[in-house]
């Protein structure tokens, strides 16, 4: 056999060993994490996110939301058979299932929830338009994967509640609660990997009201997300540099490495679609969270959230950012 074929066939390898790591994932990183990250805040670690988490299963039967621009939505009374459709390609971030992602190695779930019309107490998911998929089914596949990974912590930010009532936030939290019992993380605790292991804790829940906070320690108030609301990935970053240079917030915050366009953009590509947009700026983008670092350093990063988890090694590249941990002494740092 040549040399040149046999440098072939160990490249072929390299590149099928490659594709089968990327395709199992990262489902129990933290539970590899070396000892001396075990007793680190949880917001000193680097963790993959998912941005709008449930936009894999948008329902393009349901209409335009009543919070999108006011264009969009007479456009969708007019048109709702190409506006519905256009919207979907645009609002569509995912294309996994939140287990699946998890399997990859997410660890914030961004879920925006939302009270679908005519859909009685039943609550779903939003990005532009409604999801197919409910809260109840979502949270309950998510219960599932946290049993059989029982050293996984999952950031679970539920925000936007677009036309919840009092009532439903009532009920949504008492499930909550029920549901994960004692997985879920106290907000008077400081959670580590290690504090959350001894106590059985998997669930941070960080929940966009206030009053529900305040009536339930089970709850974390709403954790900060930055974004730079363009399409311009440059942009991104340039936004993301600023706010690092102006200071991290002391507990859970996360950097939004997701494109953003508005109504005029989607009306102007409506042939366009998330993902090729996501993809023409994706190295650009994963490029700057390989020079970041997690920490408590003003300039450090916390949780990284993207589009298309599934692609490019997103996930394996921001949990290899808490290895920088180990190659300098720790700071000293004050606990928030």
């Amino acid at each position: 056999m040549s040399r040149e074929v046999v440098k072939l066939n160990i490249s072929g390898k390299k590149m099928e060993d490659e594709e089968r790591r990327e395709l199992k994932g990262n489902p129990d990183w933290m539970s590899r994490l070396p000892a001396e990250l075990l007793d680190v805040p949880l917001w000193n670690l680097a963790i993959p996110g998912s941005h709008d988490s449930m936009s894999f299963c948008l329902d393009v039967s349901s209409p335009v939301l009543k919070s999108e621009p006011c264009i969009l939505r007479v456009i969708d009374k007019l048109f709702p058979c190409w506006t519905r459709p256009c919207v979907s390609r645009w609002a569509t971030t995912q294309q996994s299932v939140l287990s699946d992602q998890c399997d990859l190695g997410v660890r914030f779930l961004d879920l925006r929830i939302v009270r679908k019309p005519a859909a009685g107490n039943t609550l779903f998911f939003a990005h532009g338009i409604y999801t197919l998929m409910t809260l109840k089914e979502a949270l309950d596949e998510l219960a599932t994967w946290l049993d059989d990974h029982p050293k996984e912590i999952v950031i679970v930010s539920c925000s936007h509640f677009e036309s919840m009532t009092d009532e439903d936030h009532f009920h949504l939290v008492e499930y909550i609660i029920t549901l994960f019992a004692k997985k879920l993380c106290s907000s008077q605790d400081i959670p580590t990997l290690r504090s959350c292991w001894s106590r059985g804790q998997q669930v941070i829940v960080s929940y966009g009201n206030q009053q529900m906070v305040l009536q339930h320690p089970e709850l974390w108030m709403e954790i900060p997300y930055w974004y730079g609301d363009s399409p311009d990935p440059k942009k991104v970053i340039a936004y993301l540099e600023q706010q690092k240079h102006q200071g991290r917030p002391a507990g859970f915050y996360a950097s939004g490495l997701n494109l953003t366009e508005d109504a005029p953009y989607v009306l102007l590509h409506p042939l366009q679609d998330m993902r090729k947009m996501t993809m023409s700026a994706l190295s650009l983008l994963l490029c700057w969270a390989s020079e970041q670092r997690p920490g408590c350093a003003a300039c450090d990063v916390n949780i990284l959230c993207c589009d298309f988890v599934d692609v490019r090694q997103f996930c394996s590249l921001v949990i290899g950012l808490n290895y920088k941990l180990l190659a300098v002494p720790r700071p000293v740092c004050r606990t928030p």
